[in-house]
């Protein structure tokens, strides 16, 4: 089941072993160090602008994020 705690937890990961900096990656996509911040902790999900800014930047498969992989459908 796809969850936004789980969303979250696999950006926040991305994030911390991206090896970049909080500050790096912030002015990177155009949002303050304490917005990277509050993805990190869980505390706010990124816009989707913003969430494919992020992607670009640390070369993350959106799809990977978003928990696509767990999607079942009913075909």
């Amino acid at each position: 089941m796809i969850t936004i705690d789980k969303i979250q937890l696999r950006l926040a990961k991305a994030i911390n072993q991206s090896g970049i900096t909080k500050t790096e990656i912030a002015n990177r996509v155009n949002v303050r160090p304490t917005q990277i911040s509050s993805y990190i902790h869980g505390r706010k999900m990124p816009a989707l602008d913003t969430f494919a800014k992020l992607c670009a930047v640390l070369d993350l498969d959106a799809n990977e994020i978003l928990c696509v992989d767990e999607f079942q459908t009913d075909n």
